[in-house]
């Protein structure tokens, strides 16, 4: 190799080296910080041996965990009345029917109805508590006689809520009655 030849190498192997030096270069990416010393670390748990425990699918949460709604927290409360009690049920249908407006009120016996509206439904929205007492051991609302509500679904938008009163009875004079407008 000529003199020539290794000079021009040598040459172009410093520019070479201080274009490197010099050109700049992408800012380093800062480092995640530290999590301050009040947050605990979350600990790592162990696989569990049971198949059901290793389930990708996300866990349901309990129905005490969902936001409950309120209002219908005072029916059939001491010192209420059937009119206040009808009018709240119709305030939980109307809140209802704003959170599923493509179908309507809840449809089916006072059972299944009471189901949906205590978070059996797609979005599993609590308008009523489970465990409240105008709830009896059937699962159904009731009045605050005990007689199970009838609801009649005269469209889409509205439902008629009917009491027996304080006979017990339908189709008695002391009925209670809301026809929504």
């Amino acid at each position: 190799m000529s003199v020539r030849r290794l000079s021009l190498f040598a040459l172009l192997a410093v520019a070479a080296l201080l274009l490197w030096l010099f050109l700049p270069r992408p800012a380093p990416t800062p480092a995640t910080p530290a999590l301050p010393a009040s947050i605990p670390a979350i600990p790592a748990i162990a696989p569990s041996a049971n198949p059901a425990a290793r389930d990708p699918r996300p866990t349901p949460l309990p129905p005490e965990a969902l936001k409950t709604i309120s209002l219908a927290a005072d029916l059939n409360a001491p010192g209420g009345n059937i009119t206040a009690d009808l009018q709240m049920l119709n305030n939980v249908m109307t809140d209802w029917r704003l959170d599923y407006p493509e179908t309507g009120n809840p449809v089916g016996e006072n059972s299944l109805i009471t189901a949906t509206l205590t978070g059996d439904n797609p979005r599993r929205l609590t308008y009523i508590a489970r465990h409240h007492r105008a709830i009896n051991p059937d699962g159904e609302l009731c009045d605050r006689w005990g007689t199970p509500f009838r609801f009649h679904a005269l469209s889409g938008r509205r439902m008629e809520l009917r009491s027996a009163g304080p006979d017990k009875k339908f189709g008695t004079d002391d009925d209670a009655l809301l026809t929504p407008p």
